[in-house]
């Protein structure tokens, strides 16, 4: 929800808590001994708590699961394994336990917990080989496989067998729960080399990886559930991050409108885009300004693109239709706010005004073709939104989409550095950032793939520049929004044949501090 009157403080002080903090494997394995510690626990005695509260999110997310499969690798995940059966042993569930290795390489306090699993009656397998597991696998007919293979452990590419396995575990009928991380998933970069356990569920421990929040991450991670184990506030005061997950409870908010305000307060934006070939993108971030709090919405579009615009929105008003017209028009001196790119296209009259666009001193957001031709023209700016999808971020950076794609963290704060302001990158977890800090935001889902959802962003951000004074505020709240008013319509209608312009009443709705 968006909720009217919190202060930016209020959110510093609640990304304080876990639940808004997102790590790199090496701060978890640097730091989860010592908080641990710090209340009293060794690492095994946390390793039997993390065991017992995946065992209770499995109670709670697969109440009728009698016959599971727990498939354990050589390292400590293993061990969250064997913790894991023992209980669902105790609580009178079948219980299988596949062990990918011998029994001599499993060492420390993994070692300790199967010891304690062995004198039970749950019947353990070990199984050096991957081809070993499969053929345990076809003759598995129960109701989840438990993956407890890897954990944050992974990094490298897969063997040929181990590609196999995770597709054989895939393929089963049943639902399938990882343990803190689904096996095959780079839990700092949200990245798949080969294959990853697709799970219906992943309970993640101590603190959220920030490669489960972005990337290919979507499609493996399922139900995302985060345990703490009651060694948050100890943790984070061992261990800074500069990354934050963005949810419902964290977003920076709208201050209420003074009773006496009229439009004149709020001031105006002016988008500039529209080719004659591409009037629906300025139209769909014109309207989106609209409907996301903006007063006046001016457009500079291609003079055949007006009649369209107008037709569709006649609460827009129409500037100039080319660089020599508009510099000469009050209008850009009049808007506080520029929007830059939807539909701009590259030709001669694109360039035209994007260097005008360039050279005006007030707030924007580029996008689009915008971006393209800043590529093109490199320059740097403290006071622009920048908001790429993959490909333009690939320009931006002189480099290939697989580049981008390879490491989400680093690009966003690389286009941040070198141009300036606040970059968006988009894409599943969107990430935010100002080149040092990274908010990941979480709301979104794949309907969204689909023409105009960008420029309906854009103007949300724009309309939000007029009405926020900082543009990582307002580049963090218009990108959560944009997802939830997504959400909210693909769960009354589903994700199929969500467009972009359906956003509309949903994204009023929230600026308006509607709960859902």
């Amino acid at each position: 929800m968006v909720a009217v009157g919190l202060i930016s403080k209020g959110v510093r002080q609640m990304a304080a808590s876990l639940t808004h903090q997102a790590y790199k494997v090496n701060q978890l394995q640097q730091h989860e001994a010592d908080a641990a510690q710090a209340l009293g626990m060794n690492l095994f005695q946390l390793m039997q708590r993390a065991g017992a509260r995946v065992f209770a999110q499995l109670q709670r997310h697969f109440p009728l699961a009698n016959n599971i499969l727990v498939v354990c690798g050589k390292g400590n995940n293993g061990g969250d394994g064997y913790i894991i059966a023992d209980l669902a042993q105790q609580a009178g569930m079948k219980v299988t336990v596949l062990v990918l290795a011998e029994r001599e390489a499993i060492r420390g306090d993994a070692k300790q917990a199967l010891s304690l699993l062995e004198h039970s009656a749950v019947n353990i397998d070990f199984c050096p080989s991957a081809q070993s597991i499969i053929e345990q696998l076809n003759a598995f007919h129960g109701d989840l496989i438990v993956d407890c293979i890897f954990g944050i452990g992974f990094n490298g590419p897969l063997s040929p067998a181990l590609v196999q396995l995770f597709t054989k575990i895939n393929n089963q009928p049943c639902a399938k729960l990882s343990v803190d991380v689904p096996s095959g998933l780079n839990a700092d970069l949200g990245t798949v080399s080969a294959k990853a356990i697709k799970a219906d569920l992943t309970v993640t421990l101590i603190a959220y990886k920030q490669g489960l929040l972005t990337g290919q991450a979507a499609h493996y991670v399922g139900n995302l559930q985060l345990e703490t184990l009651g060694i948050h506030q100890a943790f984070s005061q061992l261990c800074a991050t500069h990354c934050f997950r963005q949810h419902g409870q964290n977003i920076p908010q709208l201050e209420a409108r003074p009773a006496n305000y009229h439009k004149g307060h709020i001031g105006m934006l002016l988008a500039i885009g529209g080719y004659h070939a591409y009037a629906g993108a300025i139209c769909l971030s014109a309207e989106a300004a609209l409907r996301s709090g903006a007063s006046l919405v001016s457009v500079c579009c291609h003079e055949k693109s007006r009649t369209p615009l107008l037709i569709r929105r006649p609460e827009l008003m129409v500037a100039a239709t080319s660089a020599q017209t508009l510099g000469r028009s009050s209008v850009i001196e009049q808007a506080k706010v520029l929007i830059v790119g939807p539909g701009l296209a590259q030709t001669a009259w694109s360039q035209a005004l994007f260097k005008l666009a360039m050279a005006c001193p007030q707030p924007k957001v580029v996008d689009a073709d915008a971006l393209n031709l800043l590529a093109a023209q490199p320059q740097k700016s403290a006071n622009w939104i920048l908001t790429p999808h993959p490909g333009e971020a690939a320009r931006l950076l002189s480099c290939a989409i697989s580049d981008i794609e390879a490491d989400r963290f680093a690009a966003v704060q690389k286009i941040a550095q070198k141009y300036g302001g606040i970059c968006v990158l988009k894409g599943a977890g969107t990430l935010i950032s100002d080149g040092h800090t990274v908010w990941i935001n979480t709301s979104g889902n794949p309907g969204m793939a689909s023409g105009g959802m960008g420029d309906v962003l854009t103007g949300i951000i724009g309309a939000l520049l007029l009405q926020m004074s900082d543009l990582f505020t307002a580049a963090r709240l218009g990108v959560y929004i944009h997802g939830r008013a997504a959400d909210i319509i693909a769960k009354n209608t589903g994700e199929i044949g969500l467009l972009a312009s359906d956003l509309y009443s949903e994204i009023q709705r929230l600026i308006n501090g509607q709960c859902y």
